[in-house]
């Protein structure tokens, strides 16, 4: 298209984009919407305006507790992701072997594959070999659905580093851990970051792992929002909903200055 037809065509295609945008974001901005209402039950378009569905909501002792189990477990899970996560992504871009490419798919599979159906079969897993910790069934199974991010965002940080200076680096004398942990992690920490931070948001939200593994004891966010909504629909859960928008949107504005967007999506 020559530049002048595109100039002609500017006006459409900024229309068309704000449309776009706007459908993206119309199902985040409506729980906002709805939780200033001041009204004890939840109504559209909201009446008055108040922000006591937040302070009710923080004083709270069922979210309090959910949200920080939801904190604790998405912040371990990221920790066991990475650990996890970026031997792996090593292990697929640097060396060459016999079912690569099988492995590789294998590995990235929970991207793909339904996460109820992960659910189910670690439930079936756990059952038959009698593991009666919550916490750690939903560790294991929040660390399964999130590595595969770390692996994808390290290895493209992988691709662009030269193997040449770690090559370098042994031949001075450095052991394999040294020279990867002097020169090779600086340069890939921006996949490492964003590896971490999308599969600690991941882990926050998910539904369909947790709400097979769960136990009253320990109650992910998502599970204690369900159980809010079966007894009522009040402000205070599109409250809920707002804060976890919010938090979601802080851990995006993170991600994009200890990485960079452009570079972490690079994926």
């Amino acid at each position: 298209m020559s530049e002048n037809g595109l100039g002609r065509a500017a006006p459409l295609i900024y229309t068309l984009t704000f449309l776009i945008v706007l459908f993206l974001l119309l199902p985040l901005i409506f729980p906002i919407v709805l939780s200033i209402s001041d009204t004890p039950f939840v109504t559209f378009p909201p009446k008055g305006f108040t922000l006591e569905w937040y302070g009710k909501v923080l004083q709270d002792a069922d979210f309090t507790s959910s949200f920080s189990f939801s904190v604790l477990l998405s912040t371990t899970a990221a920790c066991g992701a990475v650990l996890l996560g970026t031997p792996t992504a090593v292990g697929l871009v640097r060396l060459s072997f016999p079912g690569k490419g099988v492995i590789q798919a294998l590995v990235l599979s929970p991207l793909i594959f339904p996460s109820l159906v992960t659910g189910i079969a670690l439930l079936r897993l756990f059952s038959s070999i009698g593991s009666n910790d919550a916490f750690l069934n939903l560790w294991i199974g929040h660390v399964l659905v999130t590595t595969p991010y770390v692996v994808r965002t390290v290895s493209a940080s992988l691709v662009v580093v030269d193997p040449g200076l770690e090559e370098a680096a042994r031949t001075l004398g450095a052991g394999r851990f040294t020279a990867f942990w002097r020169i090779t992690r600086p340069q890939i920490m921006p996949g490492l970051v964003a590896g971490a931070l999308f599969a600690f948001v991941t882990s926050f939200d998910n539904y369909a792992v947790s709400m097979w593994l769960f136990d009253a004891s320990h109650v992910p966010l998502p599970m204690m929002m369900l159980s809010l909504i079966s007894r009522m629909f009040d402000p205070g859960i599109a409250a809920i909903a707002s804060l976890m928008i919010f938090f979601s949107l802080f851990m995006v504005l993170v991600l994009e200055r200890l990485a960079g967007l452009r570079r972490a999506m690079s994926f």
